[in-house]
């Protein structure tokens, strides 16, 4: 059998059909009490199975959405097939968020039973369930005693085991009948600006996005792609689970964002997604004054067998690029966005040129209006927004994505983001700044962690910088500054460490025109992080939360 025909009809098709031909070979690879431990693609494809025909039991209807609030884990995966199995909908809020961002999530889709992995993740449940009419059930991932309120995974799965010789054929049906236009997934986008809007993708939109994928980075049957970005989010949905499915190859679970360095050496990888933010921190722990020591140490990191890593969520500042290529590792920018499933393009190992996301993927049209929006059309593009005709009309106009961002397209059909439409800066003499530009100049510093430009309305451009501490501490050493241990509060305020990131800014701006410049700036001792609402879950700042926290040190910069 072909691993990757020209199409399935759906998601569930999908997977039986590769797990039938799989069987005894490994689906998953991951942690659990301190060991390694696999599931075979028989095993999952039972599991899957077993939580289908649980699911029916309870009374799930097909299009019925079905919740999971859950991190990465191998029960996500069973999960998520296994309600698709039972002809229901996909909606996975972000693991981080709160009860009340949940709650509107779920209350929005009308969710009627939900998976959640942990004890924890059950407390934000119980907080809202009186503003959840539509849920019905719950389930735990974990074995948790004192979760009477929600039914344990492995119960859950051995009541859909005696099940489901009563189910079989309903299972059947249900996937014979499943179109390509059935809704698979509600994603809310987490957002940048505003409030969250559900992004409805379908069986269809998410099938040849994956099979594209499979074929545009194929890996061979010793590959291993190592999964840690979240499930909730569509990127690692679909080049991690998806696309997987599409091509068959084994996939290892990194435990969280924290142990990544150690399951890159635990797993060894073929392949691996990730975001800039990864790739900007990777390279400035490991710099050396030494070009070839920074690039043997990179290729440290990721390990003898990595021969592919994917980048997408974000701009990849050219230095990061340029930095990894050196060191022998090839960097593979792509874009996307969760309204087109989410790949419109990227580059593979036939097609791939600097400074670009890459060539649309097959089936993929793209195209540049005249104010240099890029827009989209084909199979990959959503549905539309949950309960939203207003935002789907305004998004979709004659069958075209209007994506948000700016680009062009080279004389080669490569195509290269120039920034974003709603982003774009007009300072107060009427010159036009694109922040992200200039935002990915500062970071190719290795000094500069991370950095956040403004000044619209105003008369010349601030920036808030947060910078790599250990790089600025080396930096001073090499002047004679003994900075020590001095806490990241205290060096914030250091005239020496405000002089060295002025002299680095002027020198990563040198060559942006005047108005470009950046001419006050304020350090930040901590990083912008998830947990304090200022990174989405996909790593990308959100710049309305960041400026209102910090209206206070902006304004003052602007005063003075």
């Amino acid at each position: 059998m072909d691993p990757h025909p020209m199409t399935y009809r759906n998601l569930v098709e999908m997977h039986r059909l590769q797990a039938e031909r799989l069987g005894p070979r490994p689906a998953f690879r991951f942690k659990r009490d301190g060991a390694v431990c696999e599931w075979t693609w028989a095993f999952y494809r039972e599991q899957v199975e077993f939580c289908a025909a649980a699911l029916l039991e309870a009374g799930i209807q097909r299009g019925d959405r079905v919740g999971i609030l859950s991190e990465n884990r191998v029960e996500w995966f069973a999960a998520d097939i296994g309600l698709l199995t039972a002809g229901a909908v996909c909606v996975p809020p972000h693991a981080p968020l709160t009860a009340k961002q949940v709650q509107f999530q779920l209350a929005d889709a009308e969710v009627s039973w939900l998976f959640v992995s942990t004890f924890a993740q059950l407390e934000k449940i119980r907080q809202v369930r009186h503003e959840l009419p539509c849920l019905r059930g719950v389930v735990i991932f974990d074995d948790c005693p004192s979760a009477a309120d929600a039914e344990p995974w492995r119960k859950f799965l051995d009541r859909g085991r005696r099940a489901l010789p009563r189910w079989n054929g309903e299972l059947t049906r249900r996937e014979a009948t499943l179109g390509s236009d059935h809704l698979a997934t509600i994603i809310y986008t987490s957002g940048t600006t505003g409030n969250p809007k559900g992004v409805i993708l379908t069986h269809g939109n998410l099938v040849s996005n994956a099979i594209e994928a499979a074929k545009e980075c194929a890996q061979g049957p010793d590959g291993l792609v190592l999964n840690w970005l979240p499930l909730s989010h569509i990127f690692a949905r679909l080049c991690d689970h998806y696309a997987n499915i599409a091509s068959g190859t084994t996939l290892a679970l990194a435990d969280s964002q924290d142990t990544l360095i150690d399951d890159l050496k635990l797993f060894q990888p073929t392949l691996l997604a990730s975001v800039p933010r990864f790739y900007e921190k990777v390279l400035a722990a490991v710099t050396s004054p030494h070009p070839k020591e920074t690039a043997r140490r990179l290729r440290e990191v990721f390990g003898p067998r990595i021969d592919w890593l994917s980048s997408g969520g974000a701009p990849l500042p050219q230095a990061i690029f340029d930095a990894y290529e050196a060191a022998g590792l090839r960097i593979y920018p792509g874009y996307g966005l969760t309204e087109s499933s989410p790949i419109i393009s990227f580059n593979n190992r036939e097609r791939r040129k600097s400074g670009t996301v890459g060539q649309p993927i097959p089936g993929v049209e793209v195209k540049i209006a005249p104010d240099g929006e890029i827009l989209t059309r084909g199979p990959h593009v959503m549905k539309g927004y949950w309960n939203n005709p207003q935002a789907t009309a305004q998004a979709i106009r004659d069958g075209w994505l209007y994506t948000g961002d700016l680009g062009r397209l080279d004389e080669d059909g490569f195509l290269i983001i120039t920034g974003r439409k709603k982003e774009l800066l007009v300072l107060s003499n009427g010159k036009k700044v694109v922040p992200s530009h200039i935002e990915g100049l500062l970071l190719s510093d290795s000094c500069i962690d991370q950095a956040v430009v403004c000044g619209e309305g105003r008369h010349f451009l601030a920036a808030l910088i947060v910078p790599q501490w250990d790089n600025v501490r080396g930096a001073l050493e090499k002047q004679g500054v003994k900075s020590g241990y001095a806490p990241a509060e205290e060096l914030a305020r250091d005239p020496a460490v405000l002089a060295e990131l002025r002299k680095r800014i002027d020198a990563a701006l040198v060559d942006v025109a005047s108005w470009e410049q950046v001419k006050r700036f304020a350090v930040l001792p901590e990083p912008f992080s998830v947990a304090n609402d200022e990174l989405t879950v996909s790593l990308k700042i959100r710049k309305p939360v960041v400026l209102q926290k910090y209206k206070d040190v902006l304004e003052k910069m602007y005063r003075e």
